[in-house]
């Protein structure tokens, strides 16, 4: 991972194909790059000077758990980031998950695809990889010479102040863009939310009183039906497809986090899929339960209703006493008005 030097130093970039919605606090020469989205309700979210949050990554901070993302840091590609603290320097690889108050120390490198639960806390100039994360290594001199490389040659962090970077478009105004395939077309109720930069192909009908949310993709083609319920929520950068001769199938009240991929499957009502979760093809997960960020759920995994899933690859590692409650990530209805959008 390295940042493109060709880009301005003086302002934040959002790429064409980036979205900001609501109120970004930005350091000069910060990237949001292309398919990126960044969920930052009344400036909850602070990119410092010269970092990147690379291409289909997410970043999402609300009042309780903010963002803060120190200078120099570089977000590998499709990363999740959600009210987490970064320090300066930190290089976190590709695919990698940040979970609510979660924090990196200074100079922190992160292997693809690592996972740092909720309230982890990384000391300085760790290395860390796994699901959940580790640290196995303090960082070296043959990093600190990497990092060094790609920051091109420069590792100062010289004093800035944060600009306001504010969107200008009510969230969901272009109500996303819909395909038709051959003969099937979309059928979306008139009372759902889609965010602009949201896809939606072939057979695929969504119910009353749902959101869906930046960047998704949802594919119905030739494949197979895609069917989702009443007030069901598709966060950023999910994608949902199928494999022929099958269906998808989202209950009422589900909620799909930023990033999860959900593959021909059935998933019942009040379930929570967290973010970065992988759903496959024929497995069934019952009403009212969760999977756990990050986790794998096998092809023909069979779950019963109120489990709590977790692993990669997923297991039922408890029971919930009740329907889980809505996470904070998720997105409110009276939210919405609150986000504006800049591309």
């Amino acid at each position: 991972m390295s940042l493109n030097q060709s880009l301005p130093l003086d302002s934040p970039h959002v790429a064409s194909s980036g979205v900001v919605l609501g109120l970004l606090r930005a350091g000069p020469g910060c990237v949001v790059a292309q398919g990126a989205v960044v969920r930052t309700p009344g400036g909850a979210v602070e990119l410092g000077a010269g970092s990147a949050l690379l291409e289909n990554g997410v970043a999402i901070g609300t009042a309780d758990a903010p963002v803060s993302i120190g200078q120099k840091v570089v977000f590998g590609h499709r990363c999740v980031v959600i009210g987490a603290a970064v320090g300066d320097l930190c290089e976190i690889g590709n695919g990698s998950v940040l979970l609510a108050g979660s924090r990196l120390g200074r100079g922190c490198i992160l292997g693809e695809g690592t996972l740092v639960p909720p309230g982890t806390s990384v000391p300085e100039e760790s290395v860390v990889v796994g699901r959940p994360g580790r640290a196995v290594r303090r960082v070296n001199d043959a990093d600190r010479a990497r990092l060094l490389r790609l920051r091109g040659g420069d590792v100062s962090l010289p004093p800035y102040l944060l600009q306001p970077l504010s969107g200008s478009m009510p969230a969901g105004a272009a109500m996303g863009r819909v395909y038709a395939f051959l003969d099937k077309e979309p059928r979306i109720d008139q009372s759902a939310v889609l965010f602009d930069s949201a896809e939606i192909t072939g057979d695929v009908r969504i119910g009353p009183g749902c959101i869906i949310g930046a960047g998704v993709k949802i594919i119905g083609d030739s494949h197979g039906p895609v069917r989702v319920g009443e007030r069901v929520q598709i966060l950023e950068n999910a994608v949902l497809h199928l494999l022929p001769d099958n269906e998808l199938v989202l209950e009422d009240g589900v909620v799909i986090g930023p990033s999860a991929m959900i593959h021909g499957c059935h998933i019942g009502r009040g379930t929570i899929v967290e973010p970065a979760a992988i759903v496959c093809d024929n497995s069934v997960v019952g009403e009212e339960s969760i999977v756990r960020a990050g986790a794998l759920v096998k092809q023909r995994a069979r779950f019963p209703s109120r489990a709590i899933v977790e692993g990669h690859p997923a297991d039922q590692v408890g029971t919930l006493d009740g329907p889980p409650l809505v996470p904070p990530w998720a997105l409110r209805r009276a939210d919405l008005a609150t986000l504006s959008r800049r591309r």
